[in-house]
Formats: C-alpha cells, sequence, structure tokens
C-alpha cells in the first residue's frame, strides 16, 4: 500500500498538481490537509476519474477541511469534534484490511508562543492534549493505525532549518515538542518516515510562500509527518518527502509525504 499526505493549501486551486501527483506516484491513498472548501464544492468528479470514487470529505468554508481518497474501499471511523469547535481538522477511515487511517490538520498556533497571550497557540495545545487523551482513552498501541497529516509541529532540531534561531517560534517550541511527544506515547506511535532517514539528516517538508527562491534558502520545516503503530512497523518499505513537488507550477508550500507498506 503506498499512502501520501499532503496540505494542499486549497484542493481547488491547486487540483491541477493533485492529479499530477495521483498519475506520477499512483498513491492507494492519499490524505489531503487544508482543503478549504465546503463538502458540496470540493472536486469530487474529477478525483474519481482519476480512479479515486471512494472518498471521505469533511469540508469547511475558505479554511480547514480534510479528506481521504482511495481506489478501494474504505468506511468512516470515529472523529470527534476536537475542542468542541465544530471546525474540520480530523476525519479517519477503515481500510478493507482494517487498519485505520486518522488524517490530522492541527491548528498552526498564531505567531506568540504564549498560551495567555495568544488565545490560537492555547487552542494547538488543548488540541494536541485531546489527541493524546483519546487515544490513550479509545485505541490500543497493538491496533495497526496510521496517524498522517500537517500536525503544524517541527519535533526535531534537523526537522528545521535552525533549531536555535527557531526556538521560540511557533513549530518548533519546547512546548509544542513535548506536548506532541505525548501524543506520539498515546499509542506508542513510530515516525515513519525517521525509520528511512536518520534523525541525523535535514528534512523538510514546508517551505514558506515569502522565500523568493525557497528551494536555494532552503529555510524549511518538517511540518508533515506519518505514524504507524507497532503492528505495522515490520511492514514499513519506504518513506520520502515528495521535495520536487514544492517546485511545480502554482504549488502549495508543503510537500507530499509519502509511504510504502507491505
Amino acid at each position: 500500500m503506498r499512502l501520501i499526505t499532503w496540505n494542499i493549501n486549497s484542493v481547488r486551486l491547486h487540483l491541477p498538481i493533485v492529479l499530477q501527483l495521483l498519475e506520477q506516484a499512483k498513491p492507494d491513498v492519499l490524505c489531503l490537509q487544508e482543503i478549504k472548501t465546503v463538502n458540496e464544492t470540493f472536486p469530487t468528479e474529477a478525483l474519481a476519474e482519476a480512479g479515486y470514487a471512494h472518498q471521505l470529505v469533511k469540508g469547511q468554508k475558505g479554511y480547514n477541511g480534510v479528506a481521504i481518497l482511495a481506489r478501494e474501499p474504505i468506511e468512516a471511523s470515529e472523529s470527534p469534534d476536537w475542542c468542541a469547535k465544530g471546525d474540520s481538522r480530523h476525519v479517519s477511515a477503515r481500510l478493507a484490511d482494517g487498519t485505520e487511517v486518522h488524517n490530522f490538520y492541527v491548528p498552526a498556533g498564531g505567531d506568540v508562543p504564549d498560551r495567555e497571550a495568544n488565545d490560537k497557540f492555547a487552542h494547538k495545545l488543548d488540541f494536541l492534549a485531546e489527541m493524546r487523551d483519546w487515544f490513550e482513552a479509545n485505541r490500543k498501541p497493538d491496533q495497526p493505525m496510521v496517524l498522517v497529516g500537517d500536525l503544524n509541529i517541527a519535533p526535531l532540531e534537523t526537522d528545521v532549518w535552525s533549531h536555535k534561531q527557531l526556538l521560540k517560534v511557533v513549530s518548533h517550541t519546547p512546548i509544542e515538542v513535548e506536548a506532541l511527544a505525548a501524543v506520539q506515547g498515546s499509542a506508542a506511535w513510530v515516525d515513519a518516515v525517521r525509520e528511512f532517514v536518520p534523525e541525523s539528516e535535514q528534512l523538510y517538508s514546508w517551505w514558506s510562500y515569502r522565500a523568493r527562491d525557497w528551494s536555494a534558502a532552503d529555510k524549511g520545516r518538517r511540518l508533515d509527518h506519518v505514524w504507524v503503530t507497532d503492528p505495522l512497523r515490520e511492514r514499513l518499505r519506504a518513506a520520502t518527502v515528495l521535495r520536487e513537488a514544492r517546485g511545480w507550477e502554482k504549488p502549495s508550500d508543503h510537500a507530499p509525504v509519502m509511504v510504502d507498506l507491505d
């Protein structure tokens, strides 16, 4: 099974590169975040014609929104109302073999890494705490599960272009990294990509639109992740960030992350 996660930053605006990815990489499952559209205007037909007729979409007007597309039948699984906000930041599916796929778009957290001064940062920390508690209470580490998405945190020093300069920047602060580690511990999740790319190597999945030449500057962060539970760990075969997609015509500022499982 080939699975790809991608923060597409508007699926309608970037539909051509979604179709390009499907044609070139041929994933069995594609998880999208920040689709920025309601269900009624999601490009259902175009994606079905591309071979992905099985779709779970949780849209939202203008921002947020997540979707899971698959070649084979999938069924909806549990998806709580995180932080009781009614926003579309999580959708989950059960595959034919029973594997559960959780697709998340964690709040970005605003600009100020202070819970008291910044409601958006408080929301992010609360969201992560609810994720941790929900998985601990409702799932077990011996269940075959995949968790993917834009988690909006670069946890390792090598997940950012400058650990020292970003320590006080939202997405790499110690309190966020600690909160994400707690989520990872909730079901003993394994970082699938770092199973293949050593933690000593720099690795990014996001580069700001603000950079005139994003590739040359290479001031990236690894915000997009694929985790698996232990039953799937030995079935991992490959994992990579498709960096070249960041340079496609009219790109998202995120690159797809791809994992192959046996």
